[in-house]
């Protein structure tokens, strides 16, 4: 801590990344990641792309992405807002949408960052407890507020909750913006996209990280009102108003071009999922159920940290939270079939251990 710091810095509490380990023979199950690259057609738009043009700036208002995410989802591209990954969309919703002085709901357990955007931006929260099965209650988000925010499915639990539940949040809650955070939602759950023309105060976001394997692009948008989207873009061109580098811009587009690829890789994500849940269950692993590109799991008999710390003995990294509720809970992504062996062998063989 400097003594050139401001008081509003020495106050923050940032959020910590997932572990990028710079160690070789890894088997890195902590970050979410795709185990399957892009498609191929995208890094032959990135390598056609990687050339003199780069001199010159990019589109500021990435006008060709937006148009590819627009007619995928079947929107107008006044609908459309796009940012340097995800957590740049949603800094921009907490800065232009959740500052109104009354508290920003959210789950008790789900993403990290919203506690850490409230810090930044001095937003008030309140955190709501998810039920014993770690479900989202609706009818806990009715109370006066500034704005409501979770991801579905839900971060780091899997869990989704269903379109319907969300409608009926919609229905009682038309005063303030309600974001539904989709990072995860094509592997399994069903996206709210479809109700943002019939509820004004809707904002989705995605991200083109997890089902798209495109993490190192950084690439994530917004799909709303016009109305929400101009907030969005009025907050960007005062930050910054060149989010997406070329190559980025492109690169993400051709990532829509190729939905036969998108659903090969999605499907073998899906299939390893359900074939991890059931071989953790024989392990005695009471494991939630997910819609997401992960597993989140906990041994009914064993320590969530030792097993964490045994699995990284073998080379093999999942994700441990120390926090209330969640302590002896491992969130596992899924990884390729051969990933998954080297998984179970370490598990197996810690397990019996005495």
């Amino acid at each position: 801590m400097s003594r050139f710091w401001s008081p509003f810095v020495k106050g923050l509490v940032p959020y910590v990344p997932g572990e990028q380990p710079k160690l070789s023979k890894l088997t890195k199950l902590n970050t979410n990641e795709n185990p399957y690259g892009p498609s191929p057609k995208v890094l032959e738009v990135i390598k056609a792309e990687a050339n003199d043009a780069l001199r010159l700036y990019p589109d500021p208002n990435s006008d060709v992405l937006k148009s590819a995410i627009a007619d995928y989802h079947g929107v107008s591209v006044s609908q459309v807002f796009v940012g340097n990954g995800s957590d740049e969309v949603l800094a921009h919703i907490f800065h232009g949408l959740f500052q109104h002085g009354k508290p920003l709901l959210f789950p008790d357990i789900t993403y990290s960052f919203y506690p850490v955007y409230c810090g930044l931006y001095q937003i008030p929260f309140e955190a709501i407890p998810l039920d014993e099965a770690f479900q989202i209650r609706i009818e806990e988000y009715r109370g006066l507020n500034g704005g409501i925010i979770f991801p579905n499915p839900n971060a780091p639990t899997g869990c989704f909750l269903a379109l319907s539940e969300i409608e009926r949040l919609l229905v009682v809650n038309n005063e303030t913006v309600v974001v539904i955070d989709e990072a995860y939602v094509d592997f399994g759950g069903e996206s709210a996209i479809s109700l943002v023309n019939r509820f004004p105060n809707l904002l989705v976001t995605q991200t083109l990280s997890k089902s798209r394997s495109l993490a190192g692009l950084r690439v994530g948008f917004a799909i709303g009102h016009p109305d929400l989207i101009e907030a969005l873009e009025r907050i960007k061109n005062s930050f910054n108003s060149y989010p997406l580098d070329r190559l980025a811009q492109l690169g993400a587009a051709a990532s829509f071009a190729d939905q036969a690829y998108f659903e090969q890789t999605c499907a073998a994500v899906i299939n390893e999922r359900e074939a991890m849940a059931a071989r953790l269950s024989a392990l005695d692993f009471q494991v939630l159920p997910s819609a997401a590109n992960f597993l989140f799991c906990r041994h009914r008999v064993r320590d969530a940290a030792e097993l964490a710390a045994g699995l990284r003995e073998d080379g093999v990294i999942v994700r441990h939270f120390k926090m209330p509720r969640i302590e002896q809970y491992l969130r596992i992504t899924v990884g390729k079939p051969e990933e998954s062996e080297i998984l179970f062998s370490s598990l197996e063989r810690i397990l019996a251990e005495t």
